[in-house]
């Protein structure tokens, strides 16, 4: 790690994360504020603030794959946790960084949307050359900038 203000971060090169998906996020119980999914209900990359989902993908036409999952087996107990706070029976999630005053790093590269080959549905990263993020939603990208 290169630095000490970050728990999570991840190496450069073209490659973006996947969310997890679910089956929509009307049905997500116990989501927190900062919580980030993939709903495939209606193919758009969410994330929770203020107690409501806001949507970060625009487009609704994306193509969702879920061969990868479907034949898999939900275990709600589970569960990887980063940070100084060990305790994360409270915090509910698949991911959840602990440290209070610590931050993750998505990837970053230039031009995701050039670079990442065959990006999966709910990929997100940080695009360095126009100084946005870029989330994938299975068929387009859509991008923020603060």
């Amino acid at each position: 790690m290169t630095n000490p203000s970050v728990s999570l971060e991840f190496p450069d090169g073209n490659r973006g994360i996947i969310l997890p998906w679910v089956t929509s996020a009307a049905a997500v119980s116990g989501a927190v504020d900062g919580t980030i999914i993939y709903d495939i209900s209606d193919k758009k990359v969410k994330y929770r603030k203020s107690g409501i989902w806001t949507d970060l993908s625009i487009d609704t036409t994306g193509a969702v794959n879920t061969a990868l999952q479907n034949t898999k087996t939900e275990s709600i107990n589970a569960k990887v946790a980063i940070g100084n706070n060990s305790s994360t029976d409270a915090t509910p999630g698949i991911l959840v960084l602990t440290d209070d005053n610590k931050s993750m790093v998505l990837p970053k590269m230039d031009n995701p949307h050039l670079n990442i080959i065959s990006p999966a549905a709910g990929t997100i990263a940080y695009d360095t050359a126009n100084h946005q993020l870029a989330v994938f939603n299975g068929t387009v990208w859509s991008f923020w900038k603060p």
